[in-house]
């Protein structure tokens, strides 16, 4: 089973810059994109998405945040954010149920120049976090999937001394994302590439930064420790173009 996440910044955009033909090459079972930046009666898909279910989460500012999901098969059941009012309203999480796991797609809130949304975004990393654990109660495993806005360690990122203390290199969101990974998930890239450097999902416009391989690692895959054995691989795909980030990908036995 093949599950592809992206950051698409605009799927209207995207779509101009070849994101019907990716999945068509890709073809992957499900596929989870953030930052839709649409509704889904604004958006005219192409015939690559016939195949697929669709669900959207929108965000009640127009042209803001969103995600959605694409899938082979039907959810049991699909749920829109985490039930909490403070956080709902950005179409930030969307999760659906399927027979083996529940999947939750996620586009967490970016902490801001000089960091003057961080408080928020803490607050948000303990909802999620919470939300995660809950689910996983239910007695189903859990994979989630998105842009969390954080490069967790050195390795995530091209230059950490420089953006130490910047927004997605903070001390509190790495520690809000270590907690995270603490409380039963695994990063699964770094489960297969424990060591591997200029791995980077996310490059600025500026700069000509994604030229040089100037980027961040923000885009992840966790899932339940109990899906380890199920595990077969993931990676990024840093040669897809058509956003800032590019697509992250896993595929599971």
């Amino acid at each position: 089973m093949k599950l592809i996440s992206w950051n698409v910044n605009g799927i209207r955009a995207c779509l101009k810059k070849g994101l019907g033909d990716f999945l068509s090459a890709e073809s992957p079972d499900i596929l989870c994109l953030q930052e839709t930046k649409a509704r889904p009666e604004q958006v005219d898909l192409p015939l690559e998405f016939g195949n697929y279910h669709a669900e959207w989460n929108s965000a009640q500012k127009p042209g803001y945040s969103g995600v959605a999901v694409f899938s082979r098969t039907k959810p049991l059941s699909i749920h829109h954010g985490i039930g909490m009012e403070e956080h709902d309203s950005e179409g930030r999480v969307l999760t659906l149920e399927f027979p083996e796991f529940r999947l939750v797609n996620v586009y967490t809130p970016n902490a801001q120049n000089e960091l003057r949304r961080l408080a928020y975004r803490m607050s948000w990393d303990q909802a999620f976090r919470q939300y995660l654990l809950d689910l996983e109660a239910l007695g189903k495993p859990v994979i989630f999937c998105g842009d969390l806005n954080v490069a967790h360690q050195e390795i995530d990122l091209a230059r950490p001394k420089q953006n130490r203390g910047s927004a997605g290199f903070s001390d509190e969101e790495r520690m809000g994302f270590s907690q995270l990974l603490d409380g039963g998930f695994i990063d699964t890239y770094r489960h297969f590439h424990p060591d591997t450097e200029g791995a980077y999902s996310w490059w600025s416009y500026r700069a000509g930064a994604r030229g040089k391989n100037v980027g961040w690692r923000i885009d992840y895959f966790g899932v339940s420790k109990s899906l380890e054995d199920r595990l077969h691989s993931a990676s990024i795909l840093p040669q897809v173009l058509g956003s800032d980030h590019c697509p992250v990908a896993l595929e599971l036995k």
